[in-house]
């Protein structure tokens, strides 16, 4: 199986236990470390890269192990998830900045929504969030598409929730188990799974979860929450946008070409299976995480960015300002993977894996339960993946390819679980719908819980078959 880098074995200068597996203390050690996490984030309010920082030195406290051998396996494991993912989450970034500065963005919603309307009006917005939600940030595509839900709403006198739900489900699901979002790289990283199956798979997962939580939840949730849009939030178009905008056509293709790439590799992969082939070899290559999305990037700046009128000197502004609000992106997810990182090396993963094979539940749902547990105490999709995906790591060991991927999404599917106040993506889309506390947990938090328990019944269905 192909991985993103080596973050998924002990980190290099601390191939031996740290702890012993056996030690009692482990479980309470693995307790406190997440404790500490959590209190640090939700009571505290501190940053999720210095509560993960802070739990890890807690966690290997906790565990009696020597503070020099603690330190050397976060800052290992920080320095090796940083290296894997960090360079693919700034192609993405790059590529996300350029489809909204050049108005790429707009032209796919525009395009659509011209051919949708009436009953078809839901199912247009899931579709274009989930095209738009590809390379774009979960945060990001909040704020990109949400104005654009209130202006549909408004015009088309549409409920706000009958259009805004399925937008934020495409996007939700889209940054939950689709890669190259930061949560399923590292976990695919972590797991040493096969990134082309991965995302075949969670293309594959995302569709009836998608629909379910979207346009079918969304007629019971314009009823529950019956709101006016809100003015102050609908947008007005600015005097600071591009001349012209990239065409439909090239706009799609260039979002979905690291797709393409990535999902041929994975059909290389199967219909050839023989790494000595020179196809395959080249199939490796061109189908690699870091190669389709700088290809990417590279089409993007001729088929966005100067199909926008944009000159040399914008076109490097445009990069530049993609790189600047990703900063703490990275350092969350290289606490995580320092985190994980130190998991692994005390012996929990082993204590994991020793422990289960007493229980009679399924490693994947053992995965998403673990995932769903993190999710709810810290509110971070991001730290729900990355420390569950730390825990069950020795699971996959020996599991297919399919079902390593498998892995993957069920732990994607209970990092969404029931998003609520200690989340930020909780209130971003409170302010936005101007919605009550209470209106948003009805609405909002519902179809995270939607979502993840829906992801896990069709992984679960997926894993009966392969």
């Amino acid at each position: 199986m192909a991985s993103l880098s080596g973050v998924g074995v002990p980190a290099a200068g601390a191939a031996e236990p740290i702890t012993s597996a056996g030690d009692p203390r482990l479980g309470l050690a693995v307790i406190g470390g997440i404790a500490v996490i959590v209190l640090l984030i939700s009571l505290f309010k501190l940053h999720a890269f210095l509560a993960l920082t802070l739990g890890s030195l807690a966690l290997g406290a906790f565990a009696g192990a020597p503070p020099d051998k603690v330190i050397t396996s976060f800052t290992s494991g920080l320095g090796s998830t940083v290296a894997g993912v960090g360079v693919l989450i700034a192609l993405g970034a790059i590529l996300g900045k350029l489809l909204a500065d050049s108005g790429g963005a707009d032209q796919i919603v525009d395009t659509i929504l011209a051919r949708a309307g009436g009953r078809a009006m839901p199912w247009a917005m899931v579709l274009i969030a989930s095209v738009i939600g590809l390379p774009l940030f979960f945060e990001v595509g909040i704020v990109l598409l949400i104005p654009v839900v209130l202006l549909v709403a408004k015009r088309g006198d549409y409920p706000l929730m009958r259009i805004g739900i399925p937008a934020l489900a495409g996007l939700s699901v889209m940054h939950g188990l689709i890669p190259p979002h930061p949560g399923p790289l590292v976990a695919i990283d972590a797991l040493d799974a096969d990134l082309g199956v991965t995302l075949a798979l969670g293309v594959l997962v995302s569709i009836p979860t998608v629909i379910i939580a979207g346009p079918l939840f969304s007629r019971y949730a314009a009823r529950w929450v019956d709101l006016p849009v809100p003015e102050k939030m609908v947008p007005t178009r600015g005097s600071d946008g591009p001349d012209t905008r990239p065409g439909f056509g090239a706009t799609v293709a260039t979002v979905l070409l690291p797709v393409v790439m990535m999902l041929g590799k994975a059909l290389v992969d199967i219909v050839v299976d023989d790494p000595a082939h020179p196809v395959q070899r080249v199939a490796d290559v061109v189908g690699s995480p870091l190669v389709a999305l700088l290809a990417a990037v590279l089409v993007g700046l001729f088929t966005l960015g100067r199909a926008a009128g944009f000159t040399k000197d914008r076109i490097s502004s445009t990069v530049e300002k993609s790189l600047g609000p990703i900063a703490g992106v990275l350092l969350i997810v290289g606490a995580g993977g320092g985190f994980k990182q130190t998991l692994i090396d005390s012996g929990v993963g082993r204590m994991v894996l020793d422990v289960s094979k007493d229980w009679s539940i399924p490693a994947l749902l053992l995965a998403w339960l673990i995932a769903v547990v993190i999710r709810l105490a810290t509110g971070s999709a991001t730290v729900a993946t990355i420390s569950a995906a730390g825990l069950v790591a020795p699971l996959a060991a020996d599991m297919s390819t399919a079902r390593a991927a498998l892995l993957v999404l069920a732990i994607g599917a209970g990092s969404l679980f029931f998003s609520h106040v200690n989340d930020a993506g909780f209130w971003l889309v409170k302010e936005y719908f101007g919605m009550s506390v209470g209106q948003t947990l009805r609405t909002w938090s519902v179809m995270e819980t939607l979502i993840s328990v829906v992801g896990i019944v069709v992984v679960l269905l997926f894993s009966l078959v392969l």
